[in-house]
Parts: structure tokens; C-alpha cells; sequence
């Protein structure tokens, strides 16, 4: 195949994730719900997986703090295999059908807490261990999985099964169903978010100030709110520190 026919081979495979992702809306819906209550009284959101779904676990954890202001333990990440197997596989790492627990345990879970599996295949030890345990302490769960006839779609609470199909490289799931797994990851934690207050309208004005383009986002934001100058935007933004806290003490005023 040319260059150009197999992008266009990858590309027709990928336009079918939306599609699938659609389809279990419902599901999706009916677990954000059940973790929302859980999160009101405190509880944490936990992902855990094995290589790329592991991987985008992490990624959706991470950016939970600097985009909605949220402590870095609200929204955790866990990988088979520690935080090096972030960057390079560790043999065997979920084959252990104990270890997920026991790195639980690190973190101190409770009952109030909402563990979701992540697995492509729906077959990964590591995962399913983890959601057995969790289920036998009274936790919600949920499994991300593209395979609706595997064990975790069997034993999480809330399965979250998009069927994307065979990958345009047999087996290699980083694909579509890699796709599939961070639409759901990106529509869990969002909807969490927002359903939490962390957003107002459509503005992050809880967002961490990182960097420059942040900080001249934040006050882009005070300006359209409140009818005011760039600089007073950033005067007030530098000093109470959030979006949200700049409006509301100018509003107090």
C-alpha cells in the first residue's frame, strides 16, 4: 500500500470509534451518575489498567488538577508495574491477579471510593483482580473494555463496552480501541467535573495558572466577565489566584 492509501485505511477504521462510542452513551451515563453521588460525600476516582490502557489512566488523572483545580488525589491513575512501566512495559506486570490491590492499598481505599478497570481486551489479571476485590468491599466499578464478552465486562457493576472492531493492525488495540478508551476516559472525568461545580459556563475557572498562556487565558476570562482591562484582569488574577475567586471578589466589592 502508498503512504496515502494506508492513511486512508487507518483513517476510515478511526472515523467508526465515535460511532461505538455513541452507542453506550447510556452506559457511560448511568455510571457517571452512580460515581457522582459517591464523589459529593468525598469519595475518589480511581483508574487502573496495563500498558496503553494503563497509560491513558494516568494521562486523564494528570490533567484532572491543572485543568479543573482539584487536589491530585481526587482523580488517581495506577499502571501494572509502578510509574516506570509509564515509559517502558514491564514483563508480566499484569499477569498478577493480587498486585492492583495491594497497590490500592497504597492509597488507602475505602468503600466511598470509585474504581474503574481499563483493558482492551477485558482479560488483564491485573484489572480484574482489583475489580473483584473492589466489588467484595461494596465499591462501585466500572470496566472499560472493547470486548463484550470479556471477564471484565462480566464482573465490573458498570461494563463500558465500545465495540470498535478488528484493528486496521490485528491486535494492535494502542488504535481504536486505545481512541475508544480516551473518549470515555475524556467523558468520565469532564461530566464529573462539571457535575461537581469545577466549571462555570464552559470556562475552566478553576484551572491551575501553569504558565503565561494560561494566566493570560484566566484573565482573558475576567474581562469577558466583569467588563474590565487586561491589566486590572491580571492584577486581580495574581492576587486571589483562580478565575473564580477574581470575579467573585470583584463582585463582593
Amino acid at each position: 500500500m502508498s503512504t496515502f492509501d494506508l492513511l486512508c485505511g487507518i483513517n476510515a477504521e478511526d472515523k467508526k470509534v465515535a460511532d461505538a462510542v455513541e452507542a453506550i452513551i447510556p452506559d457511560i451515563s448511568n455510571f457517571i451518575d452512580a460515581a457522582f453521588e459517591k464523589m459529593k460525600d468525598g469519595g475518589r476516582l480511581f483508574y487502573i489498567g496495563a500498558g496503553t490502557s494503563g497509560r491513558l489512566g494516568i494521562v486523564d488523572a494528570s490533567e484532572c488538577p491543572p485543568t479543573f483545580g482539584v487536589d491530585h488525589g481526587l482523580v488517581v491513575g495506577i499502571i501494572a508495574g509502578g510509574d516506570s512501566a509509564i515509559r517502558k512495559a514491564v514483563e508480566f506486570a499484569e499477569d498478577d491477579l493480587n498486585q492492583a490491590w495491594k497497590d490500592l492499598q497504597e492509597y488507602q481505599i475505602k468503600q466511598n471510593d470509585i474504581l474503574v478497570g481499563i483493558a482492551a481486551s477485558g482479560r488483564t489479571p491485573y484489572v480484574i483482580g482489583a475489580l473483584k476485590k473492589a466489588n467484595e468491599n461494596k465499591m462501585i466499578t466500572a470496566g472499560i473494555t472493547c470486548n463484550p464478552e470479556s471477564e471484565i465486562s462480566k464482573c465490573a457493576l458498570f461494563p463500558i463496552v465500545p465495540v470498535v472492531g478488528p484493528e486496521f493492525v490485528t491486535g494492535s488495540t494502542r488504535m481504536k480501541s486505545g481512541t475508544a478508551q480516551k473518549m470515555v476516559l475524556n467523558m468520565i472525568s469532564t461530566s464529573l467535573m462539571i457535575k461537581l461545580g469545577k466549571v462555570k459556563g464552559n470556562k475552566m475557572v478553576d484551572m491551575q495558572l501553569s504558565n503565561n498562556k494560561l494566566v493570560d487565558r484566566g484573565a482573558k476570562m475576567i474581562m469577558a466577565e466583569i467588563k474590565i482591562d487586561h491589566k486590572q484582569a491580571l492584577i486581580l488574577l495574581k492576587k486571589h489566584g483562580s478565575v473564580r475567586n477574581a470575579v467573585s471578589s470583584f463582585k463582593r466589592k
